[in-house]
C-alpha cells in the first residue's frame, strides 16, 4: 500500500503542506507516524479525502463535464480572430484556445480567476 509524507500530499492536493498539518491535527485527515516520527498517510486515505475535497465543486453549473480545474489566468494571448488563454490551477497549467470573442466577452486577462472544464474521452494515465 502506498503511503505518502505530508508534503507529497500537499503537492497531491495542491495545497500547503502546512494545510495538510493543519487537516491532520484536527483530525480531518488520518495519518500515522513512521519510526522517525515523520507523518505518513496511507493512500486510500488520502484518495478518500481528496474525494470528499471534489464532490459537488460545479460552480452551481450543470455539465455532463467532470473535470473541472479552478485557477488563475496568468496569459492571454490575443490575435484578430483566435485567444490563447493559460490558467495556473494548483501545480498544473492548462491552456485553452477559443474565439478572440470569446476570450473579450469572458473578459479573460492575467489574475482573473477562471475554471477551465475539460470533458475528454481520450485521457492518458502515465505512473511516474
Amino acid at each position: 500500500m502506498a503511503t505518502f509524507r505530508i508534503s507529497e500530499a500537499a503537492a497531491i492536493l495542491g495545497v500547503s503542506a502546512d494545510t495538510v498539518r493543519r487537516w491532520v491535527d484536527s483530525g480531518r485527515l488520518a495519518a500515522s507516524r513512521d519510526e522517525h516520527g515523520r507523518r505518513l498517510i496511507d493512500g486510500p486515505d488520502l484518495a478518500a479525502f481528496a474525494r470528499t475535497q471534489i464532490a459537488g465543486e460545479t460552480g452551481g453549473a450543470t455539465s455532463s463535464a467532470r473535470n473541472r480545474f479552478r485557477g488563475i489566468v496568468t496569459e492571454v494571448v490575443r490575435d484578430t480572430v483566435m485567444a490563447q488563454v493559460e490558467i495556473a490551477a494548483g501545480p498544473f497549467r492548462v491552456v485553452s484556445l477559443m474565439s478572440r470573442q470569446a476570450a473579450d466577452e469572458l473578459r479573460l486577462e492575467p489574475g482573473a480567476v477562471a475554471v477551465a472544464v475539460v470533458k475528454s474521452t481520450n485521457v492518458v494515465v502515465e505512473l511516474s
